[in-house]
Parts: structure tokens; C-alpha cells; sequence
């Protein structure tokens, strides 16, 4: 039952919502207070209706009950008692209401002309339950008002009189009214459903406008993206400004960090290159300098070199962020790269790097210098963190060309898999710590496959191995 109420109120809201949404939460209780109060006020209804019916009904056979010895008294002057109680019955007995008088002894003493039906019923339910006071009780298919009190005349016990009026027909009328008005109330509980559906769709657009801004919004994107709600409450609309402001503040603070990276990248760049060049001059003329001596100079200048390197990847990285990474895109046949990285990894390492391509051409659309620094950052990767051979494959997948390094070696755990392309991120595992490295080539090899159009991922096992993946289209020479 609660789910198919939650899938109904989720296909108003016009698509499926999580129960503890604000939308599906505010639907839900508006509709509950909604179906309460119409119920209440159908049932009060109804019952006001019937106590109005069954109300004067009592009243009028509680009149008559009371006057009935009165009217005896009156009637017997001029024919006693016996008379007196013949007319008065039959001058109050109409179509509906039904008199019997009997004597103390049982011995029927009057009776109006449709007391068949009284004679029946009292049978049925026995005299001695019949009520003093006018009560509804339920015979069968039909509905009567009935009460039984003692006769007295004249301070004298005569027997007792018996009262009842049909309202059959009215409990009928009733039943039809009552119908019609849950029928009436269970129309307008659906109109009210729809109607707050809708409304908190529409006062809550603006939100999910919001969210899915904050969901697909990118670093490029923060300078122009900003929300336009101007039909908006002003509650939400004093959100929406403080959402604007706060991406401008956040394009502001990006910006200036990009130009202090790429500022200060370049200008240590300079002088750490002239202290390099001095140190790597110093060993080469330095015969007179001790063991010790030369162990600390090639340490600074080997410091010195990946110092270089880092400030060199952070450059790079900058000129990515803000668009200055010029690319040749070009036809590039894989075939020849792949073999040529495999063949340069292998000699510079003294590893065994194998490539695996098919016979026939593959080419893609690159730019083949940033893509060859792709393929030798990852292979360097398989390499420091594996001892077995390590392998380039090389095959085609629809309009995509894919290019798996793979190796057999300690594995990425599956928390940092999400992060391994984090800049600066490094895992915190102890057997891969202790390695070079600064934790941005992944990073820059990320930012180079997608500028041009294409896609990295990674599959991996602890203690089973990596692969890494570049997709990238191919190249279409009827473009």
C-alpha cells in the first residue's frame, strides 16, 4: 500500500523521488492534513445528516407518547375509556406511524389500520426490548423509530402503547446522500492531491535548478555559470543570489590560484634550472671533492631535477586550467606510437615492455607528442610499481581506440581508485609511499587525453595488477 501510494505521489511530482526529499515529504503531510480534514468534515456531515433525520422522527413519536393519555382522557367523555382509546389511536396513526395499545393482560385494545407490520415486528424482537424512549432499530431490510410506554388514565394502569413510524425510505435517502458525498469528497481529495503535487513541483523547481547547477558545474564553467530565477519566491531567490555570488567569489579565488601557480612555477623554474646546471657542472670538474662530498651534490642536484619537473607539470597544468595548452590535433597511427614508447620504456628502464597491436593500421585523431607523454607517464607508473613485464595494447571499440597499459603488480586499492587522479593525491599504502614522485603526472595525464576529446580510467586489484585505459576517437578521414 505505502509504495504504491510513494509511486503515485512520485509520478505527480513528475519523476521518481527518494522518501526523504523535501518534495515527497511536503506532499505527503500536505495530502495527509488534506485526506484527515475532508474525511472529518465528510463523516460530521454524515452524521449531522442522520442525527437530523432520527432527531425529529424521536421527537414527533415522544410528543405523541406523551400526549397519547392526555388525548384518551379527552376522547372517553363521550364514549369511555375504550373509545377514548380507539380514536386517539386512530387520529394519530398516519401512513408511517403504526399505534398498538394492549391491556395489562396481553388483550389488544386498539390498533391503527397498518399495525401489521408493528404486530410482526414486536414479535420479531420481542415487546419486553422494546425502548421507553424513541430509538432507530433496524428490522430486517427496513429501519423503524419505535418505543413501547404504559397506558394510565386517570391514575389508573390501563396496559400499554406502543409506538413506531417507518423511515425506510428516509435511511435510504440518507444512504444516497452519504455516498454521494463520499463520492463528492473522494473527487475532491484527488483534485487537491494533483494541485499540491503540482504546486510543490513548481515552488521547488527552482531548487532542483540549483542542484543539478551544483551537480554538472566544472572549474571552466565558474566565471558564466550563474542562476536566473526571477520568477522565484523571495526566499529562494535571496538563495539563488547568494548561490551566484558564492560562484564568483569561487571563479575569483580559482583564477587567482591558477596565476599564482603559473607565476611562481615559472619564475623558480628559472633559477632552480641555473643551480642544476652549476651542481651537474661541479661534479663533472669537481676531482678534488671527497666521497662524501660528491654523494651530496649529485643528492641536491637529483632534488634539484625533480624540483624542475614538478614546477615543469605544474606549468603545464596551468596552461590546461586556462586554455594555453595549444594542440595539433592530427592523424597519429598508434601502431608506430605504441611500439615506439614500448621499445624507448624498455631501453631506459632495462624492463621488459611489450607492445600488442593488430596487423592493420589504427590511427586516431591526437596530438601525438602530448599523447606519447600520456603513454610514457603511465608506463613509468607500471613500471616503478610493478616487477613483472608490463604490456601496451593496442585495439578498436566502435568509433574509439583504446589503449590498455597493463601491468602485474601491487594493485590500486579500490578507496583510492576514485582519487588516483586527484592532483597531488599519493596513497597512503606504505609500499607505494616510499616511491618518486609528486602525485601530478596522473593528473596531467588526465587533463591531456580529455583535451583531446578523449577519456582515461582505471581497472585494478590489490596484488593482482593495473590497467589503464585511454580512449580516444578515431581519426575519420571524411571529416
Amino acid at each position: 500500500m505505502y509504495k504504491s501510494i510513494r509511486k503515485a505521489i512520485s509520478n505527480l511530482l513528475g519523476k521518481r523521488v527518494s522518501p526523504t526529499s523535501l518534495q515527497f515529504r511536503l506532499a505527503v503531510e500536505l495530502i495527509a492534513l488534506s485526506v484527515i480534514s475532508l474525511t472529518s468534515v465528510s463523516i460530521w456531515s454524515g452524521w449531522r445528516m442522520e442525527q437530523t433525520l432520527v432527531t425529529s422522527h424521536k421527537q414527533m413519536l415522544e410528543y405523541i407518547a406523551v400526549r397519547f393519555p392526555e388525548q384518551v382522557e379527552m376522547y372517553m367523555e363521550t364514549g369511555g375509556i375504550q373509545a377514548g382509546i380507539e380514536r386517539t389511536s386512530n387520529k394519530v396513526s398516519t401512513s408511517g406511524l403504526a399505534v398498538l395499545v394492549e391491556s395489562a393482560e396481553g388483550k389488544v385494545l386498539a390498533k391503527s389500520v397498518n399495525n401489521d407490520d408493528l404486530s410482526t415486528d414486536l414479535t420479531n424482537i420481542g415487546y419486553t426490548k422494546v425502548p421507553t424512549t424513541p430509538q432507530v432499530i433496524q428490522i430486517g431490510n427496513r429501519y423503524v423509530v419505535m418505543c413501547g410506554n404504559t397506558l394510565t388514565i386517570n391514575g389508573k394502569l390501563v396496559g400499554k402503547v406502543y409506538l413506531s413510524q417507518d423511515i425506510t425510505s428516509e435511511q435510504q435517502q440518507l444512504s444516497k446522500g452519504l455516498h454521494g458525498l463520499v463520492i463528492v469528497s473522494g473527487f475532491t481529495t484527488m483534485i487537491l492531491i494533483f494541485a499540491i503535487a503540482t504546486r510543490i513541483r513548481k515552488a521547488l523547481s527552482p531548487l532542483e535548478q540549483m542542484s543539478q547547477m551544483a551537480s554538472i558545474i566544472s572549474i571552466d564553467d565558474l566565471s558564466a555559470a550563474k542562476l536566473q530565477l526571477a520568477k522565484a519566491p523571495d526566499e529562494i531567490l535571496g538563495l539563488a543570489q547568494a548561490f551566484n555570488e558564492m560562484l564568483h567569489r569561487l571563479s575569483g579565488a580559482w583564477e587567482q590560484q591558477r596565476q599564482f601557480v603559473g607565476n611562481v612555477s615559472h619564475e623558480l623554474r628559472t633559477p632552480l634550472t641555473v643551480i642544476c646546471g652549476y651542481l651537474q657542472s661541479l661534479l663533472r670538474r669537481g676531482d678534488n671533492l671527497s666521497i662524501y662530498q660528491k654523494q651530496a651534490i649529485e643528492t641536491a642536484s637529483a632534488e634539484a631535477e625533480r624540483t624542475i619537473q614538478m614546477l615543469q607539470d605544474l606549468l603545464d597544468l596551468a596552461r590546461a586550467d586556462s586554455g594555453n595548452l595549444h594542440f595539433r590535433q592530427a592523424p597519429v597511427f598508434l601502431n608506430t606510437l605504441v611500439a615506439e614508447v614500448a621499445a624507448m620504456s624498455a631501453k631506459v628502464s632495462d624492463r621488459s615492455v611489450t607492445a600488442i597491436a593488430p596487423d592493420r593500421d589504427i590511427v586516431a585523431l591526437a596530438d601525438q607528442d602530448r599523447l606519447q607523454q600520456v603513454l610514457i607517464n603511465l608506463v613509468d607508473n607500471a613500471i616503478k610499481y610493478s616487477s613483472d613485464p608490463v604490456e601496451i595494447k593496442l585495439e578498436t571499440k566502435e568509433d574509439q581506440t583504446i589503449i590498455n597499459v597493463c601491468d602485474h603488480g601491487i594493485g590500486i586499492a579500490l578507496a583510492h581508485q576514485q582519487r588516483i587522479f586527484e592532483r597531488f593525491y599519493r596513497s597512503d599504502d606504505p609500499s607505494t609511499r616510499s616511491r618518486d614522485g609528486t602525485g601530478l603526472g596522473l593528473a596531467i595525464a588526465k587533463s591531456l587525453v580529455e583535451a583531446m576529446n578523449g577519456k582515461i580510467s582505471l581497472m585494478s586489484k590489490p596484488n593482482e595488477g593495473s590497467i589503464f585505459t585511454v580512449s580516444l576517437p578515431l581519426w575519420d578521414p571524411q571529416r
